[in-house]
């Protein structure tokens, strides 16, 4: 037997580092954030608990919300093979 893929529209947003390191920094400047949580937060890899378990971010991976709300890295290649835009 064949399937398809049942149609599904999704949220998805591209992750940017240099976007993540500068939200960072930024932060960082600010009283309302505890120094200690960020400096721990600045020298770690994004990542992501889904649900098949943690799963690092990459630079220009998307990260997709699914059906369940749920939330999971998708690389670019595999992205752009999947979905297209809904305009």
């Amino acid at each position: 037997m064949k399937y398809r893929k049942k149609p599904v529209i999704i949220e998805a947003v591209e992750f940017d580092i240099e976007k993540w390191n500068s939200e960072i920094s930024k932060a960082k400047l600010s009283d309302s954030y505890p120094m200690v949580l960020l400096d721990v937060i600045g020298d770690f890899t994004p990542i992501i608990e889904t649900l098949e378990g943690d799963m690092t971010v990459s630079d220009g991976d998307y990260i997709i919300q699914g059906v369940n709300g749920e939330f999971y890295p998708c690389k670019p290649d595999i992205f752009h093979k999947t979905y297209e835009v809904v305009e």
